[in-house]
């Protein structure tokens, strides 16, 4: 196949093509850098390829990348089928991020199984089986601990200094002359590592307090644990939302994928998001004009203002139970689940306007037994920075949270 493409690329239409792509990239280049571009997976496989091509540099192909959005997921087949094009390390962060900025969205058409969906029965059936896998195994899993290790991506904040307390630190990236500020777009931040307890496979909070400055370091934290799914499956089926959806492809099997929505009456599902500023200013000010400036103390030959001015600024969390919908990914035959897709329904005047998380589980060597637990999620978040303080510019703040989970371990033994 990749033989018969490469012909084809040399062509006179193709060749008209890659002219009207990077024309179209120029366009793009000149709009704000807040201004994206939605494209399929299709297309960015289309457009590295036209770059590699024409030996465009890392940092070009980078700086075209920030600038595009996937209307489709980006799996990690997908993904690995983009490697040979890829000019260096800028090029895979964006990847990355266009990765994560995706992980909740439906494949490509084209990677969907062309099984026709089963009949209502059927459904039910799957249903069935994974509330009994969700109550009679997930739920009775063991006391673990896990490593946990976080890559954050975020824009508008510049990349966080070795001093800051924040394990690991990235340099701002580059973008070509003339091209809008880097901090502007999405890119990698840091990367933390932490030894995490679970129990019936939901994470548990630190037992010791996080001392970080989140907030004033420009970035955010999740303070409460990711979504449980014996918390969400039990909820969801409580509601009577559960809906077939579509078969769908993870790890190589076919699994079914059904939607739900839990209304706020019936939802346990907290979030608390550290940490947005609440601005005091204090003090006395003498005013003061050119026949008494000299008596206050002022300066110059008009007139004007001294004193002790302060201004004070507390942080605090955002608190709230919300209501969400998501997505349940279920073997039919097992009824384990394998992905869990969980979305915030958040209102638009609160400092938090998205918390959307993905758990994908799968099978892991335990001591003596594998079991199936939670080995990578995705978390994306949008927020209001400055919160309610009445600062004069409005901005929002995407943060990116990435996950794996490795070295599992019965609780009490190393």
């Amino acid at each position: 196949m990749a033989a018969r493409i490469v012909p084809l690329l040399r062509s006179k239409g193709k060749r008209q093509m890659k002219r009207f792509i990077w024309l179209l990239a120029l366009l793009v280049a000149a709009v704000p850098a807040w201004c994206t571009k939605k494209i399929t997976v299709g297309q960015l496989e289309e457009m590295l390829r036209s770059m590699n091509q024409d030996k465009k540099s890392d940092t070009d192909v980078a700086t075209a990348l920030k600038q595009v959005e996937l209307s489709e997921q980006l799996t990690v087949a997908r993904m690995n089928s983009l490697v040979s094009y890829v000019p260096g390390a800028k090029t895979t962060e964006q990847i990355y991020v266009l990765e994560a900025r995706s992980a909740m969205l439906p494949p490509p058409a084209d990677d969907l199984p062309s099984t026709l969906a089963p009949d209502a029965a059927a459904q039910q059936a799957i249903l069935a089986k994974a509330a009994d896998y969700v109550t009679k195994t997930y739920q009775q899993l063991t006391k673990m601990t896990v490593t946990k290790t976080t890559l954050r991506f975020q824009d508008n904040v510049e990349a966080v200094a070795a001093s800051s307390g924040i394990k690991g630190s990235a340099t701002e990236v580059v973008t070509t002359a003339g091209f809008a500020n880097a901090g502007s777009f999405i890119h990698y931040i840091n990367s933390t590592e932490a030894t995490i307890a679970s129990e019936r496979g939901a994470e548990k909070l630190p037992s010791e307090k996080d001392k970080t400055p989140w907030g004033a370091n420009r970035m955010i934290a999740l303070q409460e644990p990711d979504p449980s799914l014996g918390m969400v499956y039990t909820e969801a089926q409580a509601a009577g939302t559960l809906k077939w959806l579509r078969w769908e492809t993870v790890n190589g099997k076919q699994v079914a994928v059904y939607t739900f929505e839990v209304p706020q009456k019936k939802s346990r599902m907290a979030l608390n998001v550290c940490c947005f500023p609440d601005i005091t200013q204090t003090g006395v000010a003498h005013f003061y004009t050119a026949t008494t400036a000299s008596a206050m103390g002022g300066t110059g030959g008009g007139g004007g203002v001294v004193g002790n001015f302060q201004t004070n600024t507390n942080w605090h969390n955002f608190k709230s139970s919300v209501p969400y919908h998501g997505e349940l990914f279920i073997e039919p035959t097992t009824g384990i689940v394998v992905r869990m897709i969980t979305m915030a329904e958040l209102k638009p005047s609160e400092e938090v306007h998205q918390v959307d998380t993905r758990v994908d589980y799968g099978p892991v060597k335990v001591g003596q037994q594998t079991l199936i637990v939670p080995v990578k999620t995705f978390v994306i978040t949008n927020v209001v920075p400055n919160g309610d303080s009445g600062v004069g510019t409005y901005t929002e703040r995407n943060t990116l949270f990435t996950s794996e989970y490795k070295n599992y371990q019965l609780s009490g033994r190393k």
